[in-house]
């Protein structure tokens, strides 16, 4: 079996979560909220990356999927999860009978953060401080938001639901309390696409859809 990821970057916890700066504090609907995001320099990040890539779905939803940051094909779009690990999870959505239009996904880190090669761009792992700077962000999309459970996709997201460094494989699955909110930790679906053998796909695959249909089944 693969090693599952586990968050290596973060061996301090986050600090707490500070008071929300009243911008968005005062963001009393979603769309405020992303428009007012779209103007974040809250981290250098926003220099290089084409635009803020804000959370979509139901303003209600039962479920909020929650994944690490932007890649290319979604800083290009302007929209969360529409790249290959986007198309992956709204497969495994579907087989798990969760209806992605009712939940609503977002990211840990609003811009894509990563370097250059030629005209390729390599994705990178966000940092404290990118996580800590959207945090507010994150925050103000689950109080408005509201879901029953929230879905930390990876390690990054757990990071920054959680506060503190999370393996993955001895979380996931497990419904536990982060402040006000219930978190359930499982993989993110680009881990899925980076597994190097058919088997191995296939059967990470089958856990990351029994995981969905046991967050459907703790949201209900």
């Amino acid at each position: 079996m693969p090693k599952h990821p586990a968050l290596d970057l973060f061996a301090e916890p986050l600090p707490d979560a500070p008071a929300l700066p009243p911008a968005i504090a005062g963001a009393d609907d979603l769309a405020t909220l992303r428009e007012r995001a779209a103007a974040c320099r809250a981290c250098p990040l926003w220099r290089d990356a084409t635009q803020t890539v804000f959370g979509e779905g139901a303003r209600r939803a039962k479920l909020m999927f929650v994944g690490e940051q932007p890649g290319d094909r979604e800083d290009l779009a302007g929209k969360p999860f529409v790249g290959p690990a986007g198309q992956l999870l709204d497969r495994a959505l579907d087989e798990a009978g969760i209806d992605r239009e009712a939940t609503y996904v977002t990211n840990a880190v609003k811009h894509f953060k990563f370097v250059r090669r030629g005209k390729i761009r390599l994705h990178q792992k966000p940092g404290r401080v990118e996580i800590q700077a959207c945090r507010p962000w994150l925050t103000r999309e689950m109080e408005l938001v509201e879901p029953d459970l929230v879905v930390a996709l990876g390690a990054t997201a757990a990071q920054a639901l959680l506060g503190r460094a999370v393996t993955i494989g001895r979380e996931r699955g497990r419904v536990q309390e982060a402040g006000d909110r219930r978190v359930m930790v499982t993989v993110h679906p680009s881990f899925l696409l980076r597994l190097p053998d058919e088997d191995s796909k296939q059967a990470e695959y089958r856990r990351f859809v029994d995981d969905l249909r046991r967050a459907a089944k703790a949201a209900a």
